[in-house]
Order: C-alpha cells, then structure tokens, then sequence
C-alpha cells in the first residue's frame, strides 16, 4: 500500500510540474496573446506608474480609440505601450478589442482606392490621425482603414496598431 502512495505521489508530482510548465507557457492571465493591440475605450483615461489605483498618474490619454499594445497582465490592469513607446497601466475596462490604427508617417499620408501604391488615391491624412480597421488580408501590405466617412487602403508601414504579418478579416 505504501509504495501505491508513493507511486500516485510521484505521478502527481510529475503530473503538477507538467502542468505548472503548460501554465508557464501560457501567455498572459486570460489566456489570450501578449503582446496584442487594442484601443483606447474613453476620450479620458488615466495612465499609472503600476497596475492599481494606489499607483500615480503619470499620464492622461485623451484620444478614444487610439490604438495601445498591451504588452503585460495583472490581475483587472494591463499595461499597455503607446505609439510613443510610452509603457503605463491601465484598468481593463478602459480597453476595447476594436481595432484601430494611428498614422505615424509624418506629413500628408495618401488613402489607396485598391491594395495597389499605383491605383488612385481618394483623400490624404496626416499622421496623427485615427482610424479604424476594416481589414488587413494576408496577402497584403495595405490595410483598408476607415476614417469617418472615407474608407480606403493604407501601407502597413504608416501605420501603428497592426503587425506587419497578422491578418485581420
């Protein structure tokens, strides 16, 4: 009976530091992708030193759907990176899933009819400018951007708020 215990003692053993090594792995608390992007929730929202509202406010973010990466987990906060390169925390319910993306090329910025540099160009927008993804295809480096009522294809390259591979439908 005595080696039976030691037998399933061992196996649980080696079954815990399996798990714990599938947890380890695992990328964030909720189990979703870090780093990913998402955007800003409110046109208000305090940025702090640490994750909880004991931390200070080092930053006030003041542009809804601005998009952030979050790049770290704890518990209700994330912390998330600017276009800046600026790393905060915010609370998960100032996020949203809604995909946008920010012009960073500086100056005039041209929106594509087509996927295609040569095709006609429909409006310009500076950088600095928010609009969000309708879609980025796989086999493509242009992602069709909606800004207001304008809608039309823009290089990956311009833009903050979409990796250059990944592949939004």
């Amino acid at each position: 009976m005595k080696s039976l215990f030691v037998t399933l003692l061992a196996c649980g053993l080696a079954w815990g530091s399996a798990c714990y090594a599938e947890e380890a792995e695992e990328e964030s608390e909720t189990g979703l992708a870090l780093p990913r992007m998402v955007s800003l929730r409110s046109s208000k929202i305090n940025a702090r030193s640490g994750p909880g509202s004991r931390y200070p406010i080092e930053w006030v973010y003041q542009q809804k759907g601005a998009p952030v990466e979050i790049i770290a987990e704890f518990e209700l906060w994330r912390q998330i990176k600017d276009w800046e390169g600026t790393e905060t925390w915010v609370h998960k319910a100032m996020l949203s899933g809604r995909r946008f993306v920010r012009v960073e090329n500086p100056g005039e910025n041209n929106i594509y009819a087509k996927p295609d540099l040569e095709s006609r160009v429909v409006a310009k927008v500076e950088d600095g400018v928010v609009g969000e993804v309708d879609k980025c295809p796989a086999e493509s480096d242009m992602c069709l951007i909606k800004f207001d009522n304008i809608q039309g294809w823009m290089p990956r390259s311009v833009l903050f708020g979409v990796y250059d591979d990944e592949v939004i439908k």
